[in-house]
């Protein structure tokens, strides 16, 4: 999350399962885990976990979409995450004259970008 705050900026927050009522209880191989993680900057707000299924599957996972009216926003935003990533569809506009683009971040993490004219 720490990569995603000097992306897009905004303050971060990370609560570890330590922090919960339980969390002394816990086996030290949970004690890391992050029971939620949140950036909020303006109108964006994105969050994660370590908690879910035990195995990570390829496909299950989730796509991001950032999307704003602004359109050097849309292009700075791109550029700070796709560093060490891949440049799935490169920023464009479409027919309707949007600008539309997409990468794969240095984690494997799939964005989509939007900004709508």
């Amino acid at each position: 999350m720490e990569f995603y705050q000097s992306c897009l900026g905004g303050e971060l927050e990370v609560k570890s399962l330590t922090e919960t009522p339980y969390g002394y209880r816990l086996p030290d191989e949970f004690k890391k885990l992050v029971v939620t993680a949140s950036l909020k900057k303006e109108s964006i707000l994105l969050m994660g976990t370590d908690l879910g299924d035990d195995e990570v599957v390829r496909g299950n996972r989730v796509s991001m979409l950032l999307e704003s009216k602004d359109e050097s926003q849309i292009r700075m935003y791109y550029e700070k995450l796709v560093q060490n990533g891949k440049r799935t569809h490169p920023l464009e506009k479409t027919y309707r004259g949007d600008l539309f683009g997409q990468l794969t971040d240095r984690y494997g993490h799939h964005w989509l970008f939007h900004c709508r004219k």
